[in-house]
C-alpha cells in the first residue's frame, strides 16, 4: 500500500489559529463600529471603503487567506485537488479583500465573485480530498468525505440564499454561521486526521 503524506504541525496551527482569530475580529470589528448590526450586515460590510474598521478586518481577511494557503502545504495526506481548492480559496479571500465592498448600500462585482469563490470552494474542499484505503484517516474517506461536504454545501446554500434575499434580516447571523461551520469542521478532520496518523502510522 503506497504510503500517504502526513497532516503536519504548521497545518494545526493554521488551521485552529485561523478561525478563532478571524472569527474574534470580526466580532471585535463589530463591537468597534457603533450602529453596525451583525445580524443583518455581512462580514464584508465590516471592511467596507465607507467603515470605520476597514484596516482592521482587512489585515483579519489577509490572516485568515495566509492560514489557508498554510492548511493547502502541510495538509500532505489530503488529495492534491483537495489542497488546490483549500489555495485558490485563500486567493479568492485577497481578492475580495483588494476588491472591497464600496459602501454599506453599494456593491463590487469582483466582490461578490471572489467572495463566492472562496465560500463555495471552501464547502467542497472535503471531497475534493478523500482518499481510499486502510492507511487513509477515517475523515478522509470517501463516505466521511461526502457526508462533511453535504453539511459544508447545505449551510453554504442556506447562506447564499439569505445574501440573494435583500429583505432578510438574518443575512448576517448565517454569514457567521456559515464561516464558523467552514472553520470547525476542516479543523476537526485535519486534528482527527492527525492523532489517527500517529496512532497508527
Amino acid at each position: 500500500m503506497k504510503p500517504i503524506g502526513k497532516i503536519e504541525a504548521p497545518a494545526l496551527w493554521a488551521i485552529t489559529l485561523g478561525p478563532l482569530v478571524t472569527f474574534s475580529g470580526y466580532t471585535i470589528g463589530a463591537m468597534l463600529w457603533p450602529g453596525y448590526d451583525g445580524m443583518i450586515h455581512t462580514i464584508s460590510d465590516l471592511a467596507a471603503n465607507d467603515s470605520p474598521v476597514q484596516l482592521f478586518v482587512s489585515v483579519v481577511f489577509l490572516f485568515g487567506a495566509l492560514c489557508d494557503v498554510v492548511v493547502s502545504h502541510y495538509s500532505k495526506a489530503l488529495a492534491k485537488p483537495g489542497r488546490f481548492a483549500i489555495l485558490i480559496a485563500a486567493i479568492a479571500t485577497v481578492g475580495l479583500t483588494v476588491f472591497s465592498t464600496p459602501s454599506q448600500t453599494g456593491h463590487s462585482i469582483p466582490h461578490r465573485i471572489f467572495a463566492i469563490t472562496s465560500f463555495a470552494l471552501l464547502a467542497i474542499w472535503p471531497v475534493l480530498s478523500m482518499r481510499k484505503g486502510p492507511n487513509v484517516p477515517p475523515l478522509l474517506r470517501p463516505r466521511a468525505a461526502v457526508m462533511e461536504t453535504l453539511i459544508l454545501v447545505i449551510t453554504c446554500v442556506w447562506f447564499l440564499s439569505l445574501w440573494a434575499d435583500k429583505s432578510s434580516p438574518i443575512t448576517g447571523l448565517g454569514e457567521r454561521i456559515g464561516v464558523a461551520v467552514e472553520g470547525i469542521v476542516p479543523a476537526v478532520v485535519l486534528w482527527h486526521s492527525y492523532i489517527w496518523q500517529r496512532k497508527n502510522n
